[in-house]
């Protein structure tokens, strides 16, 4: 599946949770203004497992969400991670950096749900990024917008306090700053946008 099709879903997919809720059966009293038993959440990344395993990418998410209504949620999270290759080309790069890169973000998004556990969300993260070199000193530092579309599903457990939602998500960067020359030099081509997977869980009160 070319990017062009990849982008025309999810962007088809985040019209339709941001307008969806002018159709008739998301102003339904069932759907919608029926009350909701959790308001808010706690949750991190699964994929923070990886964090075990030698070589990981020293990664940690954490968010606080606020359930709206039934259908419509809002969130910011923290989110950190280092890398040492280009995010375009991340686990398929043929050079990696003269060092690495540690970003730090606090972000917030909008999640739709638009048929039982079936969501789409969309997101924005600033991220403030260190530049170290191959002896982890500290070169200089950037700065990153990161954009995020997500389609996936949320499953309950527990009376429905715990979810787990694994999905997909197209991420572009159209800003990313202050690249040193050497890091440049890896980074150019590499493109500002990926698919990833992800697989979130959370906690509701």
């Amino acid at each position: 599946m070319n990017f062009k099709l990849n982008l025309l879903i999810a962007s088809a997919l985040t019209t339709t949770a941001v307008f969806g809720q002018n159709s008739p059966n998301s102003n339904s009293p069932s759907s919608e203004t029926e009350n909701v038993m959790y308001k808010h959440s706690i949750g991190a990344s699964l994929f923070m497992l990886y964090n075990f395993f030698p070589d990981a990418a020293d990664y940690y998410l954490l968010t606080y969400g606020y359930q709206i209504d039934q259908k419509n949620r809002i969130f910011v999270e923290f989110n950190t991670w280092k890398y040492e290759e280009p995010l375009g080309t991340y686990g398929d790069s043929d050079e990696l950096y003269p060092g690495f890169v540690r970003a730090y973000g606090i972000g917030a998004g909008y999640q739709r749900f638009l048929w039982k556990g079936v969501f789409t969300t969309i997101q924005a993260t600033p991220f403030m990024k260190q530049y170290y070199d191959v002896n982890d000193e500290k070169i200089q530092k950037g700065f990153q917008l990161y954009l995020q579309l997500i389609a996936g599903y949320r499953f309950e457990i527990a009376k429905k306090r715990i979810y787990i939602e694994p999905a997909y998500a197209l991420k572009y960067w159209p800003i990313d700053t202050n690249f040193p020359d050497d890091f440049a030099q890896v980074e150019k081509g590499a493109p500002k946008y990926i698919f990833e997977p992800s697989l979130n869980f959370g906690y509701k009160f």
